[in-house]
């Protein structure tokens, strides 16, 4: 600001915020020149060395640059470049009295730091050629000065994404911090369990455009079922379980049935999975009464039990409100997975967790933010989804899960991607789903 002030770019304006803004003119009105714009320089140094020291009240007087009052880029409108402002400071204290302006750190700061493109969102644009003025009158700077390039800002469908936005939905406890896996900061998105890798490759595909646009959510997770794809174990998770009793499945027996960790990579090998006579299967594996085409559980129909057995639904048990509490079913011995059985087909395969051996966890389903794919901001707490975070407890798990430890991911099979969440303790396993399986992007 000195180096300015010594060349005659820079003044000590007396005018007050109001005049300043009249005098500055309109979009089609050129402004007109301050009565203090022609000072002396050494009467601007002297003035603006007692600025710094706090001699002059706030607001009192301000440093511009001088450039064009009829300009038509109205930032370059001689801007203010530093405001008295007696306010302590996190590094000096109250050693300096005076504040530089955004649009003059911006330039002096990425040109101190070395940044040799600075990338900016679209508003940036019409702040450019101020940019550059600063950096072109500054000796230490003008040989190569940084670039400032302009884009269009990301927005995500069914996504808030505006920062003050987004204080307002932490402050007021509509989310649980600005980490809470709903948020688009970049560590909700890691605690969620996107990757970087997804991220990138979800980049990679939009560009980078100056036109504003709405990208559909649904393409970022495409890239992350496409990154953890052939990645993540998988296994077995029943959400809302209801116990199966196999009765003719002998009392103490306990047979392991080898799965494999990932079909889509051999590599990732397979592990033993403990089945007995008593197992926990989905509660939406099973109907009384099925529709037309429902290949799983219902009396008399027979299905598999993934890398196990045929089973046959036989009998059911209801509690006095008439819930469903057990499914009752026989099992064919000759039926073992891998045994090479081909005396009959069977349509349906169901997954299932052994209930002698099974792992407690709760999983916490995350869902878009907001329920419309366009929001109008000035109402946007009204459009929170309502089901955007759901916690089912007593969920059952396979025992293999108690091997992995925070921020490993898998895949439930039938249900998404999941991650263990830092919430997890010694005696609470909490899981946060990623992604679902299925993706409405193409």
């Amino acid at each position: 600001a000195v180096e300015l002030i010594k060349k005659g770019l820079a003044y000590i304006d007396d005018l007050s915020a109001d005049e300043i803004r009249e005098y500055r003119g309109t979009l089609t009105e050129p402004g007109k020149e301050s009565p203090f714009r022609n000072r002396g320089i050494e009467e601007n140094l002297e003035m603006f060395e007692k600025m710094k020291n706090g001699d002059y009240a706030n607001g009192e007087k301000v440093l511009r640059a001088k450039i064009d009052m009829a300009s038509g880029n109205i930032n370059m409108r001689d801007p203010v470049i530093y405001r008295i402002l007696h306010e302590a400071h996190h590094n000096t204290g109250d050693k300096w009295c005076i504040y530089p302006m955004y649009d003059y750190a911006h330039p002096v700061e990425d040109a101190i730091e070395g940044i040799t493109h600075s990338i900016c969102t679209l508003e940036f644009e019409d702040h450019r050629p101020f940019y550059e003025w600063v950096l072109n009158n500054l000796d230490d700077f003008k040989a190569a000065p940084t670039k400032q390039i302009e884009f269009a800002k990301l927005f995500l469908s069914k996504t808030m994404m505006g920062k003050r936005y987004l204080k307002k939905m932490v402050e007021e406890n509509y989310v649980d911090g600005w980490d809470d896996p709903r948020m688009p900061t970049v560590a909700a998105l890691r605690r969620r369990g996107y990757t970087s890798e997804a991220i990138q490759s979800f980049c990679e595909a939009i560009g980078v455009s100056k036109a504003q646009s709405v990208v559909d959510i649904a393409m970022l997770e495409y890239a992350v079922r496409d990154d953890l794809g052939s990645k993540v174990p998988r296994v077995m998770a029943v959400l809302n379980p209801i116990k199966l009793i196999i009765t003719n499945y002998p009392e103490d027996q306990v047979e392991y049935m080898e799965s494999e960790n990932n079909p889509d990579n051999p590599e990732m090998g397979s592990r033993m999975v403990p089945f007995c006579k008593e197992l926990y299967i989905e509660r939406d594996d099973f109907m009384e009464e099925p529709p037309k085409k429902y290949y799983r559980l219902f009396p008399g129909n027979e299905v598999r039990l993934r890398n196990a057995y045929f089973v046959k639904c036989v009998d059911f048990v209801k509690d006095a409100e008439g819930n469903i509490t057990e499914v009752h079913c026989t099992y064919d011995p000759e039926t073992r997975s891998g045994s090479g059985f081909e005396g009959r087909k069977v349509k349906g395969t169901i997954h299932w967790v052994s209930a002698k051996h099974a792992v407690d966890a709760q999983v916490n389903l995350y869902d878009y933010m907001m329920e419309d794919q366009d929001y109008d901001k000035t109402n946007f707490l009204e459009k929170l989804n309502p089901n955007s975070k759901v916690v089912l407890k007593n969920c059952k798990l396979e025992p293999s899960i108690k091997e992995y430890k925070t921020g490993d991911r898998f895949q439930f099979l039938r249900h998404g991607y999941f991650i263990i969440d830092t919430d997890t303790t010694s005696d609470n396993l909490v899981f946060n789903r990623i992604v679902q399986l299925k993706s409405s992007y193409k």
